[in-house]
């Protein structure tokens, strides 16, 4: 009998590579459309009329019922920078805090916002990768003592907002460039961090990383998650919202 080499042991990547967990935000971190809750905000303060807010409105019980798509996701977006369109900057940053405090921690699911907290507990980057605005992306994670937010760009002109998006939402495929570009820049190690998201439209970024995670997911991506044995949350049955 010839006698077989050992196998080499498989390559590690450099240890000075940090872990990062990634998470989507509608459905996910909170129930529902953060575009949609800026959008209720944005009407309180005369933004658009309430013709305007009832639509919203459809659009969002839609989201609840039906999960995202990306029809669905585009409708809101469209709807979204057709009303901002014309308004100043600085108006929509002075809205982001009554957004999160008014709006979104009511909706936020509690176990969804532990367990990024534990990632950070445990050493790892913690980032949010959302369609919605930038700046939703970065008060959400602010609030919630996270590392940083990945939004959709909405463009502005000499301080005004355009009503034009600035590259592609972030949503899809974009969302897996983005934290690529973003390991990048960082030194993250995706083979060893974690994703974490409710809709089939994220598996480009659920695959990109070692440990994806399907929290309240839609029927596509459940059948997805349990081919691939991948961890299944859902929080939906408890209808809990976390305290701030």
């Amino acid at each position: 009998m010839v006698p077989t080499s050992p196998k080499k042991p498989a390559a590690k990547e450099p240890s000075t590579k940090i872990e990062a967990a990634f998470f989507d935000v509608d459905n996910t971190i909170l129930r529902g459309s953060s575009s949609f809750l800026f959008g209720k905000a944005a009407f309180k303060r005369g933004f658009f009329s309430r013709q305007d807010f009832w639509r919203f409105a459809w659009q969002q019980a839609r989201f609840i019922a039906r999960g995202e798509s990306a029809t669905t996701v585009n409708q809101i977006k469209d709807r979204a920078l057709g009303l901002i369109e014309g308004h100043k900057a600085d108006e929509l940053a002075a809205l982001t805090t009554e957004v999160y405090d008014k709006f979104i921690s009511p909706k936020l699911w509690p176990e969804t916002v532990r367990l990024a907290r534990q990632h950070m507990a445990e050493g790892r980057e913690v980032w949010l990768v959302t369609a919605t605005p930038q700046e939703i992306a970065e008060v959400i994670a602010e609030r919630l003592g996270l590392t940083g937010g990945l939004g959709t760009i909405i463009e502005r002109k000499d301080g005004i907002l355009t009503g034009k998006l600035v590259g592609k939402p972030l949503h899809g495929k974009a969302k897996r460039k983005a934290i690529k570009v973003l390991a990048k820049e960082r030194n993250i190690s995706l083979r060893r961090s974690y994703a974490y998201s409710d809709s089939v439209n994220d598996l480009p970024m659920l695959t990109a990383v070692g440990n994806a995670i399907a929290v309240n997911p839609d029927q596509e991506l459940t059948k997805y998650a349990k081919a691939a044995g991948w961890k299944i949350l859902d929080f939906k049955k408890r209808e809990l919202r976390a305290n701030k």
